[in-house]
């Protein structure tokens, strides 16, 4: 087995990318960025170890260096051959040796670090040991914008992802639902998904009937009735980048009372879509599709963010929440997915991926956010 270079991109895209936020790390005060195995380290390298373990992997990134790439000897040929494996200096360490030691002398013993979110906490703490006035600050709070502005390739890629669970969902929709559980319905979910080209299947909600009142249901045994309403919300990963799409469908003819509430959800998202644009708070798309929900009596029922980023993983920032007052760019990418939750009855979420365009924003789901009658 041998590492993996996850993204079709080149060394040179990845050089760019490590300048990029070498520069953001010094305009935020930081002695320079250190990355784990994980999204950021696949972002910025095009390199996934073959196993995460308790050897220490972590590129060094610092203003007037090039970048370091410190891995195990014996991982150190699969680095080599990565798709950045040209603009990496490798540091190389062997069992017996202390990977942290080989590690400071790269850095400023006094520097404060941006460091991945999924480093281990022994690699923080070995550091720290090393290094006792050192200091370090998560991604996420030190440079949470680091992924979140897409280049024009990474967009096509996403639309890609789109399209592909665009497909899954045209098929799914074909299927019986009635006298079938819902890991019946999840388990066609994520065979349609790597059918369509997922590498990764990352969840398949199937929230049938009082299930698809909770937002984050997944699947169960329960088995699917007519008269439900199914709120279907699944996605993974494709050539390195995400899906993430949300239909509900009914079962059978639905009541007035569901089409209502279907309504109301389809233009709280069409509303939160409408308002992206560039310039605009990310706060801004949350309180468009809200208003719509609230305006319709339902705004005690909508119990979640409207949006979040997505990329290389599904879930990453900017999000689309109250309080968030970071304006729009061009290039990024996020969900606009309202939802109305009826404790113990039913729910309803409706979910596309939206990027910001130069004018305003530009949906990658295109399936019908109409009702959709299965069978």
């Amino acid at each position: 087995m041998t590492g993996t270079t996850t993204t079709p991109f080149s060394a040179a895209d990845h050089r760019a990318r490590m300048e990029r936020a070498t520069r953001a790390a010094a305009d935020a005060g930081l002695a320079g960025l250190l990355v784990a195995p994980g999204p950021d380290l696949v972002w910025l390298t095009g390199y996934t170890p073959t196993a995460i373990t308790e050897r220490l992997t972590l590129l060094v990134l610092a203003p007037g260096r090039d970048p370091v790439l410190v891995v195990p000897t014996l991982e150190a040929p699969d680095a080599e051959h990565s798709a950045a494996g040209e603009v990496l200096t490798l540091r190389d360490w062997t069992d017996g040796k202390d990977p942290y030691a080989v590690t400071a002398d790269l850095l400023d013993g006094r520097g404060r670090y941006g460091i991945s979110d999924n480093t281990w906490a022994m690699h923080v703490l070995g550091l720290q040991r090393t290094l006792p006035d050192s200091t370090y600050a998560a991604l996420t709070e030190a440079l949470p914008m680091l992924r979140a502005v897409k280049d024009a390739a990474e967009v096509e890629l996403l639309a890609a992802a789109g399209a592909a669970a665009d497909a899954a969902f045209e098929e799914i929709r074909k299927m019986p639902f009635a006298g079938r559980r819902e890991s019946d319905v999840g388990h066609d979910l994520a065979a349609l998904l790597r059918r369509f080209g997922h590498s990764q299947v990352d969840f398949t909600i199937v929230g049938s009937g009082p299930n698809g009142a909770n937002p984050h249901h997944e699947v169960g045994d329960r088995v699917i009735r007519r008269g439900d309403m199914v709120v279907l919300d699944f996605g993974g990963l494709k050539d390195g980048y995400g899906s993430d799409t949300t239909r509900t469908v009914h079962v059978g003819e639905p009541t007035e009372e569901e089409r209502r509430v279907h309504g109301v959800v389809r233009a709280a998202q069409e509303a939160g879509c409408q308002a992206v644009r560039p310039g605009v708070a990310c706060q801004e798309v949350d309180r468009a599709a809200r208003a719509v929900i609230t305006d319709a009596g339902y705004g005690e029922y909508f119990i979640h963010r409207t949006g979040h980023g997505i990329g290389v993983t599904t879930h990453e920032p900017p999000y689309m929440i109250e309080g968030e007052e970071l304006p729009l760019v061009p290039g990024m990418c996020f969900s606009v997915e309202p939802g109305i939750y009826l404790p113990g009855r039913f729910g309803v979420r409706i979910e596309d991926i939206v990027t910001v365009t130069e004018d305003g924003g530009r949906r990658l789901n295109n399936t019908t956010r109409e009702m959709v009658v299965v069978d």
